[in-house]
């Protein structure tokens, strides 16, 4: 039996996933669904947000579905997130921004860089330490290649080589596993990137960068599409794999069912096709897109339905197709 873990994590993840978990449930009632609770809000009440139990338990599922999490700025707090990323291995972050007239996959290395954990903190000096191997980046330029051989063939390579030495080291690899195989590659400097992404998105196929450039680029580029609250993720490695909105808890408008449940429920497709049902992704793309087209938005795509009421509209959809197949 497939099961999934289901994390809602803090803020606006208590409502997102709720919804992305209803269309789950539809297509795949044969699923075992799980719950895991870690956050900010376990460590509010219990001083520590994710145990080594539960790391054990996410470990028992074929996929987890991951809500946002609230990380504070806090020298004595750790990171859920990095922490899940190290722990689970999973370190090819696949962020799809897909529109009219382009689709773009970012493919960000998960484990290292500038999200490496290693710091050190005192009264006047704070420092991180940006950790670029050789073993990282082949694996992350292997993965993006991949994916580029099944899609357009085309892979660029973002990187700040002329500034930093760590990112030398990453391009160079990366051209050199580019050309040992064949695949067409061009690399450009990651703020020209962000810049070019956004005036020529068709220019780009397969984009492999570091771990918080792929982070701020992916962001960036999801200005094409709407914003934040559509843009869905994918944290693979060799055993284990989360699927995650790629937008933050926003606390400001959690528990207000405005928020865009979107990014999750892409998140949901993404977390299918992983699972060996791409029909089942792409019906949940399709009612998305169908829902949209009539005229249910929520509020920051400038519409008036709430979070429950989309997700309702989308099962309805998907119930529509179930009847006419």
């Amino acid at each position: 039996m497939t099961r999934i873990a289901i994390v809602e994590g803090d803020g606006i993840g208590h409502e997102v996933i709720p919804v992305a978990q209803n269309v789950l449930e539809l297509l795949h009632p044969e699923y075992e669904y799980f719950p895991v609770d870690v956050g900010y809000h376990r460590w509010e009440q219990t001083g520590c947000p994710c145990a080594d139990r539960d790391i054990a338990e996410l470990k028992t599922a074929d996929a987890i579905l991951f809500g946002a999490i609230t990380t504070p700025p806090m020298k004595d707090y750790q990171s859920v997130v990095l922490r899940l990323r190290k722990a689970l291995d999973l370190y090819a972050n696949l962020r799809p921004v897909k529109g009219d007239g382009f689709d773009i996959m970012i493919v960000r290395e998960n484990t290292e860089g500038l999200y490496s954990g290693i710091e050190e903190i005192g009264a006047d000096r704070a420092t991180t330490l940006r950790v670029v191997t050789r073993m990282g980046t082949e694996r992350i330029v292997r993965s993006a290649i991949r994916l580029a051989h099944q899609r357009n063939g085309r892979l660029t390579i973002g990187h700040k080589a002329n500034v930093l030495k760590s990112d030398v080291l990453f391009r160079d690899i990366c051209l050199a596993e580019a050309k040992a195989v064949g695949i067409s590659c061009n690399d450009k400097f990651i703020d020209a990137l962000a810049l070019d992404i956004l005036q020529h998105p068709a220019s780009y196929d397969v984009v492999v960068t570091t771990n918080i450039f792929g982070d701020i680029l992916s962001d960036v580029a999801s200005y094409l599409v709407g914003g934040l609250g559509l843009v869905p993720s994918a944290n693979i490695g060799d055993r284990y794999a989360l699927f995650e909105p790629v937008h933050g808890s926003a606390p400001d408008i959690a528990g207000r069912n405005i928020a865009n449940p979107i990014a999750a429920l892409r998140s949901a497709g993404l977390l299918l096709a992983y699972c060996g049902d791409a029909r089942g992704s792409e019906r949940i793309e399709a009612a998305v897109q169908e829902v949209l087209a009539v005229g249910i938005k929520t509020r920051d795509l400038g519409g008036s339905a709430g979070t429950r009421e989309f997700g309702e509209a989308v099962l309805r959809m998907l119930r529509q197709t179930n009847r006419s197949t």
